[in-house]
This record gives structure tokens, C-alpha cells and sequence, in this order.
């Protein structure tokens, strides 16, 4: 205990020591808290039962014993009885006339922790001047004083009870700001409406949740709270709750684009009437966003296990047909003859090439988000759309605010947006057009990449099915992969796709990603390179170098474990495959031994076992590899 709290409590009980009247404080257990120096002087206790911690029962019967409740035939009895008493305290006030003829006011109140107070006044010399009052006075009414005493006694009553409903009333209001207080700091909103749908509690927390709602909305209906759009979309499922029917759903709240779960449990009076509903409010738009992308990516291998078998069969058919058109090609054909062959060999290149469509649309595949710089992301990519395009038609590209880097799969990004360039330079044909590419952050939600053109536009049946697989609208030229591959590369990532008709009647796709800002680069490391090959390993070390960071270099892995026990080392960065016995992964487990980070490049593909060996436990690269997917894995 520090010396303040030593000196408040000295202080404390020398004032309590100084009141003319005696004090005690009983806790929960019925143990002595505090008491003054007037209580043991007035009822002559010793100082065993005047210090803290003394037990009730232990005063009780010093004082039976010594007779001050008169004679007592069972003492244990009586002292369990009043026991009894104390654990369910309530205020009271009485006079006792002790043995030695001091007349003594006791009142007590019990306090909210549990525990009674209880102060002892001494009265006898006012007795005494009432009993001499009435002995002296003819005039004075033995009726009236008596009432006078009932009165007092009642008012003494009075005085204690109105403490302890003073008591309560602060309790009661203290729990309520406690309980407005800790529901204002939930995530969530919550909320109760009447039956006329108007809010009579809210912890002014629907404007965290539905960004652009009032903040205090007691007393307002929930239409007017809402806006007419989103109250809509929950009047149903509120017209439920109030026939009694427990309701959860999910609604999109279209002014901020964010996903929220609702929940409705009725409010029942004693009959059991509804008479009004709980809510309970709950952004839920990064669960969606997850939800969504693991949905897409069990659609993707659920497809994959699909396709996987046809497609190898009808890569063997098509092998055998171009076969066949070679060998027919030897042959001395007449030209009709010839021209036939030549379309079978077209046809049959052209089912090569939608196969690998297909494998690359419904084949396993793992978005890789880092930190992209979106004016570096689309000047590269409006250089790649640009070749493209003919003579007369434009890219151009724009980013509104975004300063700062994003997270997100660049390749797999860019991918969707040429294709999204090509399918516009097809639109806008052979006359000159302009194609724009726009970035924009909405809400600080979502990342909207918005594709517009001015050609032809998207017909009704394109907008309610264009991103449907095999969907096209440009006959035998076109396999309809394109979109629904852009579709399948934002769904993955837990966006969205929108079409539409642009400004001038133009084509108009929207694509919305989850906004998530890049974290801080790493800090400058120690990175031990191993890689066999002296000319990939000079290119890695210039990339790490001009990223800030120290290199060691090693070309095998004997080379490598020689240098594990340099101080310093933060990654051990390794190809897989080494010109030893001993592997990239051998050197991993060797760092991982020391308590190293470790991280492996390669070319092997995806199904080498190695491979898949190595990326089970480590981050692997695949070469080449760009300078951001480096700094991902470093990262």
C-alpha cells in the first residue's frame, strides 16, 4: 500500500474517532471492516473485537454472555437466530435500554457490496428530560407525546428507506450508462423498435455500420433512419419479426456497398404479445469477401476435376486429327480437297487453343496479392493493350487518389484487363474509338477498375449473360471465355462484376475488388543466395541490393551451410533444384533448424513433386519472377 493510502486511512479513522456517536461496518462475511473508538467505549469491548476482521458471531456472544440482552436461556441459538437476521439486512431503527440503564438509538443500513453500516447514538439524557417533562407538566397531553415519539420513530423509518431507494436509484442509473456505454463500444449496432416500427433504444452506432445514417435516431421510424431503399430491403423480414417470428438475413447496403447481417428477436410482454423487436446490426463485408472467394475457388476445383479428364481426351482426338491433316497434306490433293484439309487443320489448332482456355479457367489456381502501385499497373498495362489496337483507336488510363500502394494479383488483374481492352477493340471495329481504363476507390471498400468504350455497346441479352462461360455474341470467332474469365479472376478475389452501357452508348465493365492497403515494405535484411547458375544469381543480387538490402552468396548447398552461422542472417533465399545431392529443401530444413527464415525459386512446374513438396512448408517463386513478387516473399 502506498504511503497516500496509509495517510487517508490514518486520517479517516481519527475523523471517525472524534464523532460522539458509536459506528461499526460489517462486510458480506460478516466481518468487522471498520469501527471508532465511541463503540468499544460504549459498549466497554475489547480490542480483539474492535479490530478489522473480528467476526459478528464472536460480539454477539461477548455481549450475550455478558448479559446485555438480559438472560438468555440458549445462547448458540439465539446467536444463529441473529445471524440469520444479518445475512438478509434491512434499515431499521430502534431504541435499547441496556442493563446499566443507558438508553442506546440504533439505526442501521445495509450497503450495496454486501454488508450492513450501523451507527449507536447514546439517549439517555434526552429520556431523562422527557420523563421529567412529563412529570412536571399538567398541561402537556401523555397522548400527544406518545405521538410525537411515533412520529420521530416513523420519520427515523422513513429517512432509512428513502437512503436505501437513494442508493438504488444511483445503482440503477449507473448500470444504465454502464450498459449504454459498453454497447456504444460494440462493432455492431443495436437497437429496439415499438410496434409503430419506431427505434425507442439505439447505441448510436448505425452510422459505423450504414456509413452515411444519422447517428441519433430515437424516436424515428425505421424508414425514415434507413432511406426508402435499404428499409425495402428489411420491411419483410421486420413485419415478421413483429408477428413473432425470430429473423436473420443479410442485406447489401447500396449507398456504401458494404455487407451486413440483420437480426430480428421479438420483444414479448408477460402475456407473451409481441410488443416490439430487438436488432442487431453487423458489417459483415470482409466475411463476404472472403466467403465469396472460397466459394469461387471450390467451384474452381469442383470444375477442374471435371474437366481435367475430358480435356486430356480431347487433346489425344485432336492430336490424331492434326496427324492425319499433316499426312494428308503430303498428298497430291485437288484444291477443293485441300482447302478441306486446311479447315480441319484450322478447326483443330483452334479446339488446341480453347482447351488451354478452359484449363486456365477452371484449373487450380492461387491469386498471389502484393503491394502494386496502380499508375505503374496500368501504364503497363495500357502499353501491352495498346499494341493491339489498330490505327485510329486509343487506351488511355486514369487513377483517382490511390497514392498509396494496394494489394492485389497484378498478373492475374492484368490478365482480365486485356482482355477487357480486346473485347472493346472488337466492339468499336474498324473505325477510330477510344478505349478507357479508370481506378477509383469507393467508400474505402472497394477498388473499382471501370473498362468503357465507344463501340456498339453490350446488347440486353450480353448484360444478363455475357459473363456466363461459352456465352458469345461474335459467332465463329469468338469462344465466349473471355468475360467469364474476368468474372472468375474477381470472384476469386471476392469482388464483383458489373456490365453496363456506358456514356453515349458505349460498353461499360466494372470490376470491384476488396480495397486493402499494402502494409510498410520490410525492413533492409541479410539475404543468403543460393543459386547454381552464376548469371541468375548476379540478376537476383542486383534486384535485392537495389532494394536495400545485404547479400551473402553461395552456389551449393555445402557452400551455403558453411554460412548458416553468420550472425545476422534474416532470409536464406535458394533455388530447388542445386547441382549437388542435397536440394534446396534440405537447405531450407537447415535454416529452419537454426531458426532462419527461408524462401525457394524454381522453374519446376506446379506438379513436380518437388514442387509441391517445397511449397507445402516454404514461399516459392517460380522463375522468372518480377522484382514486386520478390519483395512479397521477403515481405
Amino acid at each position: 500500500m502506498s504511503d497516500r493510502r496509509v495517510n487517508t486511512a490514518r486520517l479517516t479513522q481519527a475523523g471517525l474517532n472524534l464523532i460522539g456517536q458509536g459506528l461499526s461496518i460489517y462486510d458480506s462475511d460478516l466481518r468487522l471492516a471498520v469501527s471508532n473508538r465511541m463503540l468499544a467505549t460504549m459498549f466497554d469491548l475489547p480490542d480483539a473485537l474492535t479490530r478489522p476482521g473480528a467476526r459478528f458471531s464472536d460480539t454477539l456472544r461477548f455481549l450475550l454472555e455478558r448479559g446485555e440482552y438480559g438472560f438468555v436461556a440458549d445462547i448458540d441459538a439465539e446467536i444463529e437466530a441473529r445471524l440469520t437476521q444479518a445475512r438478509t439486512f434491512e434499515p431499521h431503527y430502534l431504541e435499547r435500554e441496556r442493563p446499566n440503564g443507558q438508553v442506546i438509538a440504533v439505526e442501521g443500513s445495509p450497503l450495496p457490496e454486501g454488508g450492513w453500516v450501523t451507527v449507536y447514538t447514546d439517549i439517555t439524557a434526552t429520556r431523562a428530560q422527557e420523563r421529567l417533562l412529563r412529570a412536571r407538566s399538567e398541561t402537556l397531553s401523555e397522548q400527544l407525546i406518545a405521538r410525537n415519539e411515533e412520529l420521530a420513530h416513523a420519520n427515523r423509518q422513513l429517512a432509512a428507506t428513502n437512503a436505501a431507494l437513494e442508493q438504488a436509484r444511483r445503482e440503477a442509473t449507473d448500470m444504465a450508462a454502464r450498459i449504454q456505454l459498453t454497447t456504444e463500444m460494440l462493432p455492431a449496432h443495436i437497437a429496439r423498435l415499438d410496434r409503430d416500427r419506431r427505434y425507442t433504444f439505439s447505441n448510436r452506432r448505425l452510422a459505423a455500420v450504414m456509413p452515411g445514417a444519422a447517428s441519433d435516431i430515437f424516436g424515428l421510424t425505421m424508414e425514415d433512419a434507413l432511406g426508402p431503399q435499404t428499409y425495402a430491403a428489411i420491411a419483410p423480414h421486420l413485419t415478421r419479426a413483429l408477428d413473432g417470428e425470430p429473423e436473420v438475413f443479410e442485406i447489401t447496403h447500396d449507398p456504401s456497398g458494404r455487407r451486413i447481417r440483420v437480426s430480428f428477436t421479438p420483444d414479448r410482454d408477460e402475456d407473451g404479445a409481441v410488443i416490439g423487436v430487438y436488432a442487431l446490426s453487423v458489417d459483415i463485408t470482409e466475411e463476404a469477401q472472403a466467403r465469396a472467394a472460397l466459394s469461387q475457388s471450390a467451384g474452381r476445383q469442383v470444375a477442374a476435376q471435371l474437366t481435367s479428364g475430358m480435356a486430356h481426351d480431347f487433346a489425344n482426338l485432336l492430336t490424331v486429327i492434326l496427324g492425319l491433316r499433316d499426312k494428308l497434306g503430303t498428298m497430291d490433293l485437288p484444291p477443293p480437297a485441300r482447302e478441306a484439309v486446311d479447315a480441319i487443320g484450322v478447326a483443330a489448332t483452334r479446339g488446341g487453343v480453347l482447351i488451354d482456355r478452359i484449363a486456365g479457367l477452371s484449373g487450380p489456381r492461387d491469386l498471389q496479392p502484393r503491394a502494386t502501385d496502380l499508375r505503374a499497373f496500368l501504364a503497363e498495362t495500357a502499353v501491352l493493350g495498346g499494341a493491339s489496337l489498330p490505327k485510329g483507336q486509343e487506351l488511355v488510363w486514369d487513377v483517382e487518389g490511390l497514392e498509396a500502394p494496394v494489394l492485389l494479383d497484378p498478373e492475374a488483374l492484368r490478365d482480365a484487363l486485356l482482355n477487357l481492352v480486346l473485347n472493346a477493340r472488337d466492339a468499336i471495329g474498324e473505325v477510330p474509338g477510344r478505349i478507357r481504363l479508370t481506378a477509383r476507390a469507393l467508400r474505402d471498400t472497394w477498388l473499382e477498375i471501370e473498362a468503357t468504350d465507344t463501340g456498339h455497346g453490350f446488347s440486353d441479352q450480353a448484360l444478363a449473360h455475357g459473363l456466363e462461360p461459352f456465352f458469345t455474341e461474335k459467332g465463329e470467332d469468338g469462344t465466349g471465355l473471355g468475360l467469364s474469365m474476368v468474372y472468375d479472376v474477381v470472384k476469386l478475389a471476392g469482388g464483383r462484376v458489373r456490365l453496363g452501357r456506358a456514356e453515349g452508348g458505349g460498353g461499360r465493365v466494372a470490376l470491384r475488388l476488396p480495397l486493402r492497403p499494402a502494409p510498410p515494405g520490410p525492413a533492409p535484411m541479410l539475404v543468403l543466395l543460393v543459386e547454381d547458375a552464376a548469371h541468375i544469381r548476379e540478376a537476383v543480387r542486383v534486384r535485392l541490393v537495389t532494394a536495400g538490402h545485404s547479400v551473402l552468396e553461395a552456389a551449393t548447398v555445402a557452400e551455403a551451410r558453411d554460412l548458416l552461422d553468420i550472425d545476422g542472417i534474416d532470409l536464406v533465399l535458394s533455388d530447388i533444384m542445386l547441382k549437388s545431392e542435397e536440394t534446396g529443401l534440405d537447405l531450407a530444413r537447415a535454416a529452419g533448424a537454426r531458426g532462419l527464415r527461408a524462401a525457394l525459386m524454381t522453374s519446376l512446374s506446379v506438379d513436380a513433386p518437388l514442387y509441391r513438396e517445397a511449397a507445402a512448408d516454404w514461399p516459392v517463386l517460380r522463375k522468372p519472377f518480377s522484382v514486386e513478387k520478390l519483395a512479397a516473399v521477403i515481405a
